[in-house]
């Protein structure tokens, strides 16, 4: 588990901001998105990468997306947990810069696909990555917050074993 540490000058309320600016930015993108294209629509930008707007009723990589619906409010249920859970680690930890930007991007992406999951039923994805016809799933900013913080948390467990040892 994280211990405080130095930079208590930071709070709570600066990775409650950093979140909602993340939110805020994935849900602005994903407006974006579903006002300009309709389902499977997208742009090719380069050899490698187009927007295209695709709905996600699963979780990561379209886990459970044909379950028939009941996996929404599961989906939702973890989402809000562990949104509760990351607030009290925040509050714990506020001086722990990585650790706590990692949990704030964690935090803000599992609001941002919250939000989708309860409002719509589904999340909105639209930047596809692909090789040849091979296409990495389609993701949002919201996938890539969680993404960077899941990478931030390990990284700061390596640190934190490497100043014990």
């Amino acid at each position: 588990m994280a211990r405080r540490g130095s930079g208590a000058g930071f709070k709570l309320l600066h990775w409650l901001a950093l979140a909602l600016v993340l939110v805020l930015a994935d849900q602005i993108t994903k407006i974006g998105v579903a006002g300009t294209y309709a389902l499977g629509e997208g742009t090719p930008v380069t050899g490698f990468f187009n927007i295209v707007r695709v709905h996600n009723s699963g979780a990561a990589f379209s886990f459970l997306a044909d379950a028939g619906g009941w996996q929404r409010w599961m989906f939702a249920g973890l989402s809000a947990a562990a949104s509760v859970l990351i607030v009290y680690l925040l509050h714990r930890h506020a001086g722990q810069r990585l650790f706590c930007f990692a949990l704030a991007c964690v935090l803000g992406g599992a609001v941002g696909n919250l939000i989708d999951r309860t409002v719509y039923g589904y999340v909105i994805d639209f930047l596809d990555f692909y090789v040849a016809e091979w296409h990495f799933p389609a993701f949002n900013l919201a996938d890539s917050a969680i993404t960077l913080g899941a990478g931030c948390l390990i990284l700061d467990e390596l640190l934190r074993v490497r100043r014990a040892g």
